[in-house]
């Protein structure tokens, strides 16, 4: 063999052995990231004691909407803000939301229990009739959450919802499974 046949099999090679494994490697990686998990950052406090400020979180894309679970953490696209925001799911399609001062909530009058809220004492009251085809979202830190009780339009179109949080990556004092 001369030395350009000699070069060209140890350019084959290397691109066998290397180039095309690392090219799928990265491949699978855009298609886990793009279509099965998201990182989600967590700018603010609203999801306090459940989730710190500065949080970085994995999240699991949501597709059917029809299964989304109150009491679940999503995230979620606001048209109104213009931004993605992520909170927990309190009203489902078709359901009548009640905030009254003290902090309670009913669902259809029925009082929903909430042990993972802080500062439930914050004075809001208000009635959101949830249309179908729509959810509501408050945050965990009532008193320091900027959510649903507050916008022009209080509902988020299933369309819009992006993924569900399911484990904190950062913090590492939080590191784990969310509840």
């Amino acid at each position: 063999m001369d030395k350009e046949t000699i070069e060209k099999f140890d350019l084959r090679q290397f691109v066998k052995s290397w180039l095309l494994p690392l090219a799928a490697e990265i491949a699978i990686l855009l298609v886990i990231f793009n279509f099965v998990i998201n990182i989600t950052y967590v700018p603010t406090g609203s999801m306090i004691p459940t989730i710190s400020e500065h949080s970085v979180l994995i999240s699991l894309r949501e597709y059917n909407t029809d299964e989304l679970q109150r009491g679940e953490i999503y995230s979620f696209h606001s048209d109104e803000l213009g931004k993605t925001l992520i909170k927990r799911l309190i009203g489902l399609p078709g359901e009548t939301v009640r905030i009254e001062g003290n902090g309670n909530i009913y669902i259809n009058d029925v009082r929903l229990d909430e042990p993972y809220v802080k500062n439930q004492e914050y004075g809001y009251t208000g009635t959101f009739e949830v249309p179908e085809g729509c959810y509501f979202f408050l945050g965990d830190n009532r008193s320091g959450s900027s959510d649903a009780r507050y916008w022009d339009n209080p509902y988020i179109e299933a369309e819009d919802v992006i993924s569900r949080a399911v484990f904190t990556i950062f913090p590492f004092s939080d590191f784990g499974f969310l509840e």
